[in-house]
């Protein structure tokens, strides 16, 4: 194990096969150069390590990465110059959810030098707090849409007539009398069509606007993914620029995988699912949390030698940080629910 960890440093620290003469050198290695030999091809027997034709030395393999992460790595706790760093990225003036996860995956971005991941599922616990209608143009209506935890959207719909001023404040009184408060969980189409009937006469001639509302609440609960510092992707020599390519037109479909994970850090290596396909590459994550229930995910992806001692406790401290900053409970509660979380 002790031969597996630092061949693992090394690899990370230069990107460069580890040969047993390397490890001969290090201090706190004292077996021979035939030990650290014969060790080294049965780790590679096991699946541990792998062996470049063109070099003597050996690299971890994707197995070898997670028996070093998940048993043999020691996490490199953050200083407090790092955590104000952090802290004054993330900034205090963030008021809404969204605003509240861009900020922190950006200031992810910025720390680890990586692209940094989210995706934000906390619309599905919000309710519907105002409905609004506005004249834009000729026949030209833009119906606004604003929840409980702070999203904002808008579509233009186009009538066959246009609203005078008592309708639209008729309608829009309508509007907010019966979709006040309700989750948006529950706006299905069943749901828009009692509604419609409430509406009666006016249904018809009022549709493109009520239709917006259902569609408008359809875009908040679906899940996107979101990356921050793609430069850093880009800039990343150790990924084939065709995968990088493909991975940020089909990013979405990571969402699936990312808010299906397990509470902690989660760890996934390219080519490993077909949803993450950037070789030589890893995805480490966690999920955060918004008053107790699992609001999303932020993590980052970066090369398969990404510096995980460094990298894991940052994203550690942000989803903790983003759990708070989102909920009413105290750290100690939340602390408290993901410990019980992690222990089932």
């Amino acid at each position: 194990m002790k031969i597996l960890a630092a061949i693992v440093d090394e690899y990370i620290r230069t990107g460069e096969p580890v040969g047993s003469k390397a490890l001969a050198e290090r201090d706190d290695i004292s077996v021979s150069s035939a030990t650290i030999r014969n060790t080294m091809a049965a780790l590679e027997q096991d699946g541990y390590l792998d062996h470049p034709h063109t070099s003597a030395g050996r690299v971890p393999t994707y197995k070898g990465f997670r028996y070093y992460i998940d048993n043999l790595m020691s996490p490199e706790p953050i200083d407090e110059l790092k955590l104000a760093e952090i802290d004054d990225l993330l900034g205090d003036s963030a008021v809404t959810d969204e605003a509240i996860i861009e900020s922190a995956s950006t200031a992810l971005a910025e720390i680890t030098k990586c692209a940094a991941i989210s995706t934000n599922h906390s619309s599905k616990f919000s309710v519907i707090t105002k409905v609004d209608v506005i004249p834009t143009g000729r026949r030209m209506y833009v119906l606004l849409l604003i929840t409980s935890n702070g999203s904002i959207k808008n579509k233009v719909c186009r009538m066959e007539f246009d609203l005078t001023n008592e309708q639209m404040a008729d309608f829009t009184m309508f509007l907010n009398e019966h979709l006040r408060g309700v989750n948006l969980e529950n706006m299905s189409e069943e749901y828009i069509e009692k509604v419609a009937q409430a509406l009666g006469g006016y249904m018809l001639s009022l549709s493109p606007l009520l239709h917006a509302v259902y569609e408008l609440s359809e875009e908040m609960m679906r899940d996107s993914v979101e990356v921050r510092g793609e430069a850093n992707l880009l800039a990343c020599t150790e990924f084939p620029m065709d995968d990088v390519v493909r991975f940020l037109s089909q990013k979405s479909e990571l969402s699936g995988m990312l808010d299906n994970a397990l509470s902690g850090i989660n760890i996934r290596f390219g080519e490993e699912s077909d949803e993450f396909a950037i070789s030589n590459s890893t995805l480490v994550s966690a999920n955060y949390y918004k008053d107790g229930k699992p609001a999303g995910t932020i993590g980052v992806i970066g090369p398969l030698r990404l510096d995980y001692r460094k990298v894991i406790p940052y994203i550690e401290y942000l989803s903790r940080k983003v759990s708070r900053m989102l909920s009413q409970e105290s750290p100690a509660q939340i602390e408290s629910e993901e410990k019980d979380k992690n222990d089932k």
